[in-house]
């Protein structure tokens, strides 16, 4: 299965070598699970052709905004309707999540309540516990979609999961973060974050997180088999 991975964003410079970029990332996230990937980085002004060029679409994380003005970001949009109208299955992660709501009408902020760092606990549809994800994040979707249903969510960020029937998953968290990364992260930008959140970001770190999980329900989502795709089917499995 073809996964097209539309890189928007890059891991910082001085952490790279270390960690790899943000498809590597993912490339991790879901190896051994049956998925052939490409990699487009959009944020150079490549998208694929058609929204059929790969069996499914999985747009990464990024240090910029949806609302800010850069020119790759209309094209981005203007093609994830095309891909969501023609049923081409879409996985979205922190700003994939966002961007996914901003192209279907909803709406993304600069949250008021500030940044969200380290391992966060999220109450997910379907599951009897809160799972742990990391994040790393200060923007969210704050008006969703009419097509979207909540999938997950805590107090600190409302949509922190959003499902779209069998067109699309999207998900705030990073579950593709690994640990080592977001303690580098978080030293590589102590200049960006209040002291209290990065000291507790770090402490965090210490805890495990429930990333294979969310492995599962990507691959489960993205393989599930498809008739008729439309907004109004069912949720992805949990």
């Amino acid at each position: 299965m073809k996964l097209g991975i539309l890189q928007t964003g890059r891991s910082p410079e001085e952490l790279r070598t270390a960690h790899g970029d943000y498809d590597d990332f993912f490339r991790r996230f879901l190896d051994g699970r049956g998925f052939e990937f490409v990699t487009y980085p959009v944020l150079d002004g490549i998208l694929p052709a058609e929204p059929d060029e790969a069996d499914c679409w999985l747009i990464t994380g990024s240090k910029f905004g949806t609302y800010e003005p850069h020119p790759w970001i209309p094209p981005l949009e203007a093609f994830l309707r095309r891909s969501f109208t023609a049923g081409v299955p879409i996985v979205g992660i922190c700003f994939g999540h966002q961007i996914l709501a901003q192209a279907l009408g909803g709406k993304v902020e600069k949250f008021a309540g500030g940044w969200s760092v380290g391992r966060e606990t999220y109450e997910f549809a379907g599951l009897a516990s809160p799972i742990a994800l990391m994040a790393w994040h200060q923007d969210q979707v704050i008006e969703k979609p009419s097509e979207a249903e909540v999938l997950g969510s805590s107090p600190f960020c409302r949509y922190a999961a959003l499902a779209y029937g069998d067109r699309a998953l999207t998900i705030q968290p990073h579950p593709e973060f690994q640990r080592t990364f977001v303690r580098d992260l978080i030293e590589a930008r102590r200049d960006l974050l209040p002291d209290d959140i990065a000291r507790k970001a770090l402490v965090s770190l210490g805890e495990p997180t429930d990333s294979a999980l969310i492995g599962d329900m990507v691959e489960a989502f993205l393989k599930r088999p498809r008739g008729t795709r439309s907004p109004e089917n069912a949720k992805p499995s949990v």
